[in-house]
This record gives C-alpha cells, sequence and structure tokens, in this order.
C-alpha cells in the first residue's frame, strides 16, 4: 500500500430481513460471542487507520455498544443512515468521517468469508483510480464485464433483472477507491444514472463502470480464486455456511 491512509467503509444499515433474526447483519454470530463485525474487524485492522461503520437508526445503539471498546479509542466510528437507499447512500453520506484519508477500502457488512489475504492483495495492489477484486463464479448474483484493455464496461446485477453469464467475474464485497475526487465524481453521477429497474435506487455498482469507462479513472483487477468469498450472510444457508466456515478458520 502506497504512504496514503487507509480508511476502512462499512455499510451495514440493512436490516437483514431474509435471515429474520432481527438485527443487522454484521452483528449476527457465527460462533460463540464472535460476530460478523469481529471477523471483518479482524481481516481489515493490519491495513487500515480507522475503520466506519454505517449502520441504521435503531442498530445504531447495539452497535455501538458490540464495539464499544475499539469506539472508545477512536479506531471505529459510527453514522447513522436515516433511509435505506442504497449502499451508494451510505457511503458518501459518511463521506465526512472518510475524506481525510487518501483512499476508502469499502466492505460490505455481511462478508464474513472475506480472507485476510484478499484485504492484504487489495491494499498493496492499489496505486491510483480504484481496485476490485474478482472471481470467476459459475452461477453470479453480479457479473464485471470488462474489454481486452481492462476497461469496466458494465456491471450485471440480478437484482436489477440484468442476466449474469455463467463462469462470469463477481465481487467479493470489497472495493479500494481514490477520496480524491470521489464525492464530485458521485455527484456528477447522480446527475447522469438511472434508477434500477427493480429496486428503484442508483446502486452503487453501476457507479463503477462510470469511473472507468466514461471517467478514465485507472481499475486494478486484483484475481481472486476461491467463490466462496463472495458469499455474504443473506440467509439461513449463508449463515450456516459462514458458521461452519469459522469453525475450519479457528482449528
Amino acid at each position: 500500500m502506497p504512504a496514503e491512509r487507509l480508511c476502512a467503509v462499512i455499510p451495514a444499515a440493512g436490516r437483514g430481513t431474509r435471515l429474520g433474526l432481527g438485527i443487522p447483519k454484521i452483528m449476527v454470530e457465527i460462533a460463540d460471542g464472535v460476530t460478523v463485525w469481529h471477523v471483518l474487524h479482524q481481516r481489515l485492522r493490519p491495513y487500515v487507520e480507522h475503520v466506519h461503520v454505517v449502520m441504521s437508526p435503531e442498530g445504531e445503539g447495539p452497535f455501538r455498544a458490540l464495539a464499544a471498546d475499539r469506539i472508545a479509542t477512536g479506531a471505529v466510528s459510527v453514522s447513522v443512515q436515516d433511509t435505506p437507499t442504497g449502499m451508494g447512500g451510505a457511503i458518501f453520506g459518511a463521506a465526512p468521517h472518510w475524506e481525510a484519508y487518501g483512499a476508502i477500502l469499502v466492505v460490505w457488512g455481511d462478508q464474513a468469508g472475506l480472507s485476510p489475504d484478499t484485504v492484504g492483495r487489495v491494499a498493496g495492489a492499489h496505486e491510483k483510480g480504484f481496485t476490485l477484486p474478482l472471481v470467476p463464479m459459475a452461477d453470479p448474483y453480479v457479473e464485471y464485464e470488462l474489454d481486452d484493455d481492462g476497461t469496466l464496461l458494465r456491471v450485471r446485477q440480478s437484482r436489477e433483472g440484468d442476466e449474469c453469464r455463467p463462469g462470469g467475474l463477481s465481487d467479493v464485497g470489497v472495493f479500494c477507491l481514490d477520496t480524491e475526487g470521489l464525492r464530485e465524481e458521485w455527484t456528477r453521477y447522480l446527475g447522469e444514472a438511472a434508477a434500477g429497474a427493480r429496486t428503484g435506487e442508483v446502486n452503487f455498482l453501476p457507479f463503477l463502470p462510470y469511473l472507468s469507462a466514461e471517467r478514465n479513472w485507472p481499475l486494478t483487477v486484483v484475481p481472486v480464486t476461491d467463490p466462496d468469498e463472495a458469499r455474504g450472510v443473506n440467509t439461513a444457508d449463508d449463515l450456516e455456511f459462514a458458521r461452519r466456515a469459522h469453525l475450519r478458520w479457528a482449528r
């Protein structure tokens, strides 16, 4: 990683309704006393100077209690996304907390399978523009389409009705971006972007091909080989998978 300072940003304001547990996914236990938050913080801590977490209004208090020791030292901060307008709204609504850093490492708040190796390789590879770890998936839920020159042309999203191709490249819920000019680019993008066909949201992921193909931001791709890293904790099956994986790591 260059000498620039790195801040992790974790959008975790989702309600986790599919899990049916009534708590934010980042607070779900995957072992006795070990939550998704503990796993993410352990993965991120060696590479970032600060961690900022974006919570829902009802999730803020419980999360502050969970992370009280880290918040007390100033190593972790928390803000609230009052209305669930999507990941972009969460990330850029928290801009005052990360703009002083050279780059942000955005990590979805349910990526319990994220490996420390991937975090380290992304932090080490990032130089300018933005950096994406991508993994081939047999049946991707999200697919990244690049041309032969490495320009990101499109992100296909199943949740918006796009058809993703078997074997296509998917993300692992991690995105590293320079902060210089980033909020201005998002504001410009909002003036041009169309809302998602199904969600009605202006999503964060299509912002990435906008940066690459239209704004000429340099893109570095970090290859990932294990598709399990792309699996977030969205369903009961995902949670059980994360718990089994944690048992293997803990041995």
